[in-house]
């Protein structure tokens, strides 16, 4: 289904991923779900994130296709459901440019095309594609609330591996 409302309410469940397809890219979000401890890893510190259930997992990617969707719900699987810690890469990091996918956990998230990717500490801003940039997700206990909803494509899927 195609959408063009700025802002929108959808419900989501914990056994749901929604997806959000654009031209140059997609967004999944999942609920952080009920182990609410995770750990952010950077260059001089871990940090404890604790987040309520209805707080979000946010992962974007630049590419849009069947292999992509996967890998999208691969990585938060392995940080939601394995545990895996998220990675906070340095600033100038060789890798940066090179990441497939990075990810943001809290109860809001803002993406932007201006940001390098994989070396933001702060987990409320995530690197986008430019159609996704100022799209802002936030967790309620119903689902999530999405401002700035370019016009996409909005599929739930389970989330399952």
């Amino acid at each position: 289904m195609k959408e063009s409302t700025p802002s929108k309410d959808i419900s989501l469940k914990e056994s749901e991923m929604l997806l959000l397809r654009g031209t140059a890219g997609t967004v999944a979000i999942v609920k952080a779900g009920p182990r609410g401890q995770f750990f952010l890893e950077t260059e001089n510190e871990e940090i404890v994130l604790g987040l309520e259930s209805h707080d979000l997992i946010v992962a974007s990617a630049l590419s849009v296709d069947e292999k992509t969707e996967k890998g999208l719900k691969c990585v938060l699987f392995m940080i939601r459901e394995i545990r895996s810690p998220l990675i906070v890469l340095p600033k100038n990091h060789p890798a940066s440019p090179r990441l497939p996918i990075v990810v943001s956990a809290g109860q809001k998230t803002i993406l932007s095309c201006n940001i390098t990717p994989g070396t933001h500490p702060n987990q409320d801003v995530l690197c986008g594609s430019n159609e996704f940039d100022s799209l802002e997700v936030t967790g309620t206990l119903e689902g999530v609330h999405i401002e700035n909803l370019p016009e996409c494509v909005v599929v739930k899927v389970n989330f399952d591996i």
